[in-house]
């Protein structure tokens, strides 16, 4: 990965239309996306791949009267991934992540598994009931998978944008995604930039000095 060329990019805003993601390279990423970590291997999420003009005009039309700007941003993308989160963790939804460790072997001694998902517990409970934030904590693992597969389509020569400018109750509702348990948390557009519309600005940021502190 070149970093360097990374950390002198901005992000594209403006796909080509013309261009589509060939299968392989989608295949990769959504490979990398499943792999993604999260705290505990809690695996709360469920991901909308819309690789069709269906999909992508139904949510295009669902983002809400106040995003309406960002349809254009959908229709031209190649691929768009709506990331969800569960509203909720219930007990079945562990019990279903212990099932597929224990079939996957991730601890091959039994008395260690005991001691994982005991601790797993312990530590869900003092966020539902000691912090109150599950529905927050659960969204910091969708965002951290948001940003690690961006960092994927890059070494992929993908390019991915992010998306928030959305009313989630309506893009729920378009593709029924609060009958299974999740809510919409952010967008992922992916494609190819529209040449003609690409930043060449230099990139804004703070000096070092104003964002390290070393202790």
């Amino acid at each position: 990965m070149d970093l360097d060329k990374l950390m002198n990019k901005h992000l594209t805003r403006y796909f080509d239309a013309s261009k589509s993601i060939p299968e392989e390279t989608l295949q990769q990423l959504l490979r990398f996306l499943r792999l993604t970590p999260s705290s505990t291997n809690v695996q709360a999420n469920h991901f909308y791949v819309l690789a069709t003009p269906e999909g992508k005009e139904r949510l295009a039309a669902n983002l809400g009267e106040r995003f309406q700007d960002n349809s254009e941003k959908i229709l031209n993308a190649s691929h768009t991934i709506i990331l969800t989160t569960r509203a909720d963790l219930p007990d079945s939804h562990l019990d279903a992540v212990f099932t597929k460790e224990r079939a996957d072997g991730r601890f091959p001694d039994p008395a260690k598994h005991e001691l994982w998902e005991f601790m797993t517990r312990d530590f869900l409970n003092l966020r539902n009931y000691g912090y109150k934030d599950m529905n927050h904590w659960m969204e910091k693992q969708t965002y951290m998978a948001l940003g690690m597969t961006m960092m994927a389509a890059a070494e992929l020569g993908v390019e991915a944008m992010p998306l928030e400018g959305f009313d989630p109750t309506s893009v729920d509702k378009a593709f029924k995604i609060r009958e299974t348990g999740h809510t919409t948390t952010v967008l992922l557009a992916l494609g190819y930039p529209d040449p003609a519309k690409v930043y060449t600005t230099p990139i804004s940021r703070f000096e070092a000095d104003q964002l390290f502190t070393f202790v």
